[in-house]
């Protein structure tokens, strides 16, 4: 694995979560995503960020590594900049698609990067009800690639969905 991480520091506390540069970096983003699509069997996902710069690298990682999940062709449903009632609501309105809301915050200079993943029911993903999986993948050096060019999926801007709640 190019560029590891300590996946039990900060693959925790249902999130994914790091000092940033330092504890996490973008590519971390493409592994959890990859990871999720396969051990969520998504065909579709919604994907939100913050807008912060950081937030908007690792935003186009986690993407590109949804759509590059072995054989599952998901279909990334980019919302760009939303908050978490936002991507519930586009969730809802992709008819129960699971979700990941991407963002950033600065604490006096520290950059903290967090990614959170949702079920397709929007219930936020737990250890028991994926972090652990997609954890032991990363930590085992399992992140799926993809089988072939027919098997990738798309990223297609759905900004529309954000809307008001």
């Amino acid at each position: 694995m190019l560029n590891p991480i300590n996946p039990d520091a900060v693959i925790r506390d249902d999130r994914a979560a790091g000092a940033y540069p330092g504890q996490i970096h973008a590519g971390v983003a493409w592994w959890i995503a990859a990871c999720y699509v396969v051990v969520s069997e998504a065909a579709q996902m919604a994907v939100a960020h913050d807008g912060r710069p950081p937030t908007i690298e690792f935003h186009q990682r986690f993407c590109r590594g949804a759509i590059n999940a072995e054989h599952y062709g998901c279909q990334v449903c980019d919302l760009g900049s939303a908050d978490e009632a936002q991507l519930l609501h586009a969730m809802k309105v992709l008819r129960g698609a699971p979700g990941a809301l991407l963002n950033t915050t600065d604490d006096g200079g520290r950059k903290t990067v967090t990614i959170r993943l949702y079920a397709a029911d929007g219930q936020p993903v737990t250890e028991d009800t994926g972090w652990a999986q997609v954890r032991e993948k990363i930590a085992r050096d399992r992140v799926p690639l993809p089988v072939n060019d027919q098997a990738k999926g798309s990223i297609i801007d759905r900004r529309d969905l954000v809307e008001e709640p």
